[in-house]
């Protein structure tokens, strides 16, 4: 799994370096993203998309602990300044979690607030970015976890 993992990523890396600006703004982003914290770690494909310089929307797929799930984002960023490729932002979005553990299936709707940093490494295509997302799940079992996370690693275009 280690093995195919690193080769996707290595050959999303070579595919992705020609169709790179070398400046630290970017318009896409395309890799992995890793929500995690209390609970379950959850990884799967994620995708940034700049709207303009200070508006993007992020979507992810994520797959983990009897879970799958889909969250949208909408991202404010602004920048930092001394820090060329770093920005802060707030936003958040909904999100959908599939729970699928025998006779204990459902659907929970979750609002995820965002606080956060990206940075693009300036003159390479890659992207990362770490924030706080708070989760409130809305459904038969309501719940709230104050303590989650989210890691993503992307190239970009």
């Amino acid at each position: 799994m280690k093995k195919l993992l690193f080769t996707i990523i290595a050959s999303a890396a070579f595919l992705t370096m020609n169709l790179s600006n070398a400046n630290a703004q970017y318009k896409n982003a395309l890799g992995l993203g890793v929500d995690f914290g209390n609970g379950a770690t959850l990884v799967g494909p994620s995708f940034k998309h700049f709207f303009n310089s200070q508006g993007a929307g992020q979507l992810e797929l994520l797959f983990g602990g009897n879970s799958t799930r889909l969250q949208a984002f909408y991202q404010y960023h602004g920048n930092i300044t001394g820090a060329d490729g770093l920005k802060w932002y707030v936003g958040g979005g909904p999100g959908l979690n599939f729970f699928s553990a025998g006779p204990y299936d459902r659907t929970d709707f979750l609002l995820i607030p965002q606080a956060g940093l990206d940075f693009k490494i300036p003159g390479a295509p890659i992207q990362m970015n770490f924030d706080w997302r708070p989760t409130a799940f809305i459904g038969d079992n309501s719940d709230f976890e104050a303590g989650r996370f989210g890691f993503g690693f992307r190239f970009t275009f």
